[in-house]
């Protein structure tokens, strides 16, 4: 015997898949290319970053979290900046 759906977790916008909808739907590396690629999302960047763990001043952390969304990718415009006036060796 099968239980009644709770009523609060009903989405009428995104109901359960019926078994003819499941008869009717396509693998996913069926669909044509350009497809996929928008339902993929973004596309991998050329150039990817390295994640790390590194330690930092306080400060230094709350005045570019200060600046809001996007912090980080300040944080490492600043350090590419600085390496230009700062030849390593």
């Amino acid at each position: 015997m099968r239980k009644k759906p709770n009523p609060e977790l009903i989405d009428e916008e995104n109901p359960e898949w019926t078994d003819e909808m499941f008869k009717q739907s396509v693998r996913f590396d069926a669909l044509p290319g350009s497809l996929q690629a928008k339902l993929r999302g973004r596309p991998k960047a050329a150039v990817t970053k390295e994640r790390i763990t590194i330690r930092l001043s306080r400060d230094v952390v709350e005045r570019f979290r200060a600046g809001g969304e996007g912090w980080q990718t300040r944080m490492d415009a600043a350090l590419k900046e600085w390496l230009k006036t700062h030849p390593s060796g």
